[in-house]
């Protein structure tokens, strides 16, 4: 029995969110398939679940297999049978205890709104089209108030009995011509925590909050006090850190 680690991409348009659901289309599906095709039957477990339309530079998946596996031949394999919407950069056997959930000990994701009136269709699948013109300056000092370890639960969807106590270690928007682009990083993120955060970012940068408002949200811990959650689109896993 070996274990090995897949470090992998996708452009989420396609996709109904990376985990594995009867009768759609998902990335956990299309990449165990091909894996069943080359090496047989395998679970897969995964550093982070996206949502439908979310995507992905730098996911990381692993599984265990009885037999050895010969990771270049595997690796070509699945690019020839994934392509183009997703993409295996490495492919490589790891010691047995490694899970690329558990073992995970941060996860970095960036979002990108374009901020201008006309669209652009090159970065359309991976950016939020915002007209209104937004104050960055004004989103990054919202922002501050959410470093550190806080109850998110204004700015995430909670599931039943799980914490919504998350310590976020980074949160920065920098101007990248007509791009505007978070970029967060945590040990682990509740269901819609970013999507949240950018959502109450685009109304402090358009003047629908004070910056000040955002540490008040924060407090509430109530979802009702937050601005929902920004399209899915613009949001990508960019790294996990083990």
């Amino acid at each position: 029995m070996g274990t090995y680690r897949i470090d992998l991409a996708y452009l989420g348009t396609g996709f109904h969110g990376y985990a594995a659901q009867p009768n759609v289309r998902t990335v956990q599906g299309e990449l165990e398939a091909a894996l069943e095709r080359v090496i047989g039957p395998v679970e897969t477990f995964v550093a982070g679940r996206t949502d439908k339309g979310v995507h992905a530079s730098g996911q990381v998946a692993s599984f265990s297999a009885a037999a050895a596996v010969d990771c270049l031949r595997l690796q070509r394999s699945l690019n020839k049978q994934l392509a183009p919407e997703i993409a295996i950069g490495k492919l490589s056997r790891v010691t047995d205890d490694f899970h690329a959930r558990f073992s995970a000990t941060g996860r970095r994701y960036t979002y990108r709104i374009l901020n201008r009136e006309t669209p652009d269709p090159f970065v359309a699948a991976t950016s939020w089209h915002f007209t209104t013109p937004l104050d960055v300056a004004a989103m990054q000092e919202g922002c501050r108030a959410l470093v550190g370890e806080h109850d998110f639960a204004s700015l995430c969807k909670a599931a039943e009995g799980k914490s919504t106590v998350r310590e976020l270690r980074v949160v920065s928007w920098s101007e990248l011509g007509d791009i505007l682009q978070l970029e967060v990083a945590a040990s682990s993120f509740c269901h819609q925590m970013v999507r949240s955060i950018v959502a109450i970012s685009v109304d402090v940068g358009r003047g629908r909050l004070r910056p000040p408002e955002v540490a008040e949200i924060l407090e509430a811990r109530d979802r009702n006090a937050g601005s929902g959650a920004a399209p899915p689109h613009g949001l990508t896993l960019v790294e996990v850190t083990y």
